[in-house]
C-alpha cells in the first residue's frame, strides 16, 4: 500500500477529483444506432472504472461529418445527449468525475461513415490511411479543404458540443487536439498548406485550435475546458517540420486562457516515449494549470513523475481497458490483467465489461 501523491485528491481547473489517476479517452466502438451511447453495457463499463479521479470519455464526434469510425458516439443530437445522461450519473454516483472528449476527425474518415459527405480538412491533402467502414477497409479519399467560413462553422460545432456535454451531465470537456485529427491537422504543417488566416505562420496554424478553445471557454468556463495534444506522434500520417516551435507557442497561448488542463501524449502514440532533442519540461513550466501526462506509464513511473512535480496527473489507457479496478490495483501494487487487442473495437460485452476485478 502506498500513500503516494498519485492517490491524493487534487483539483483540475474547477473540478475536484479524488486522486491524480485519469482514465484516458478510449475508442471502443460500442455506441448504438444513431451513434447514441447509454446502453446498460455502456453505463456498466464507465461505472466499473469510476475509481479514477477523472474519466475522459471516448472520443465523441461533434457532427456527423466528424465521425471516423464505426459505432462511435456523438454529442450533437438530443438523443445522444440523453444517451450520455445515465453514464455521467453512474460515474458521479460512484464518486468520480467525467468529462467528454469532443472530437472531429477531419480527413481521417470516408463517405461511408459520414452519410455520404466528403471528409473535410485544412487542405486537400490525402493521408495514407485506411478507414474501416460497413463496406470493408477502404482508402480515405482526398478531403474537401474547408473554406474560411466553413472553419468558423466547425468552431461553433465545438462550442455547441461543449454546451451539450454540460447538458448531458459531464463535468467539462477535453478538446481532441491530438493524433492527427482535425484540430491537429490545422496545427501541423504536414496537413495544413492554407494561405488564409488559418495557414502559413505558426500563429495562423494555431488559430483554429485557439478559437475552438475560446468558444468552449465562452460556453462553459475555462475551469471546465482542457485539450489533448500530441506534438510528435506520426499517427494518422501527420508530422510537423518544427514541433518545438509550434507547440511552444500554442502552450503559451493556452496558458494565457487559464484553461483547466493540457493532456500531453509524450512521444509517439502507443510507441516510443523518448524522442531525441525534444522533452516536455518546457510545457510543464509554461503551463500553470494541470499538466496530465500520458503514454506508456506504469505504476512506478507514475508515482515518480507525480512526486518529482513533472506532472500533476497521469492518464492510463490500455490498463483501464483490462483493469476496471486499476486504481485499487495500483494502490496495492497488485497484478494487472493483460488487455486483449482483439476485442478493443468489437460489439458486445466481451473484452468490454467482463474483465475481472480483484
Amino acid at each position: 500500500m502506498t500513500t503516494s501523491q498519485l492517490f491524493q485528491p487534487t483539483r483540475i481547473g474547477d473540478i475536484d477529483v479524488a486522486n491524480r489517476i485519469v482514465m484516458a479517452p478510449l475508442t471502443r466502438s460500442r455506441a448504438d444506432d444513431g451513434d447514441i451511447p447509454g446502453s446498460a453495457m455502456n453505463v456498466d463499463y464507465y461505472r466499473q472504472r469510476s475509481g479514477a479521479g477523472l474519466i475522459i470519455s471516448e472520443g465523441t464526434q461533434i457532427s456527423p461529418v466528424g465521425k471516423g469510425y464505426m459505432a462511435t458516439p456523438g454529442i450533437y443530437s438530443d438523443a445522444q445527449v440523453d444517451g450520455w445522461k445515465p453514464i455521467t450519473q453512474a460515474v458521479h454516483d460512484a464518486g468520480s468525475k467525467i468529462i467528454a472528449q469532443i472530437w472531429h476527425v477531419g480527413r481521417i474518415t470516408h463517405p461511408d461513415l459520414t452519410g455520404g459527405v466528403q471528409p473535410v480538412a485544412p487542405s486537400a491533402i490525402q493521408p495514407k490511411v485506411v478507414a474501416y467502414t460497413p463496406n470493408g477497409k477502404v482508402d480515405v479519399p482526398v478531403p474537401h479543404a474547408l473554406t474560411t467560413a466553413e472553419v468558423k462553422d466547425v468552431v461553433q460545432q465545438f462550442r455547441q458540443a461543449a454546451a451539450n456535454a454540460i447538458r448531458a451531465g459531464f463535468d467539462g470537456v477535453e478538446i481532441h487536439g491530438a493524433n492527427g485529427y482535425l484540430v491537429d491537422q490545422f496545427i501541423r504543417d504536414g496537413a495544413n498548406q492554407r494561405t488564409d488566416a488559418y495557414g502559413g505562420s505558426i500563429e495562423n496554424r494555431c488559430r483554429f485550435a485557439l478559437e475552438v478553445v475560446d468558444a468552449c471557454v465562452a460556453e462553459i468556463g475555462a475551469g471546465r475546458v482542457g485539450i489533448r495534444l500530441s506534438p510528435l506522434t506520426p499517427f494518422n500520417d501527420l508530422a510537423d517540420s518544427n514541433p518545438q516551435a509550434v507547440f511552444g507557442y500554442l502552450v503559451e497561448e493556452l496558458n494565457k486562457r487559464g484553461i483547466a488542463f493540457i493532456h500531453f501524449i509524450e512521444g509517439a502514440t502507443g510507441g516510443p516515449r523518448d524522442v531525441p532533442g525534444f522533452d516536455y519540461t518546457w510545457a510543464r513550466q509554461a503551463f500553470k494549470g494541470t499538466y496530465i501526462a500520458n503514454n506508456g506509464y506504469d505504476r512506478q513511473m507514475a508515482i515518480d513523475t507525480i512526486e518529482s512535480g513533472k506532472a500533476d496527473a497521469i492518464a492510463f489507457g490500455r490498463l483501464f481497458i483490462s483493469n476496471p479496478d486499476l486504481v485499487a490495483r495500483l494502490k496495492l501494487n497488485a497484478a494487472l490483467n493483460e488487455p486483449n487487442p482483439n476485442t478493443f473495437y468489437t460489439p458486445g460485452p466481451v473484452g468490454y465489461t467482463d474483465y475481472p476485478t480483484l
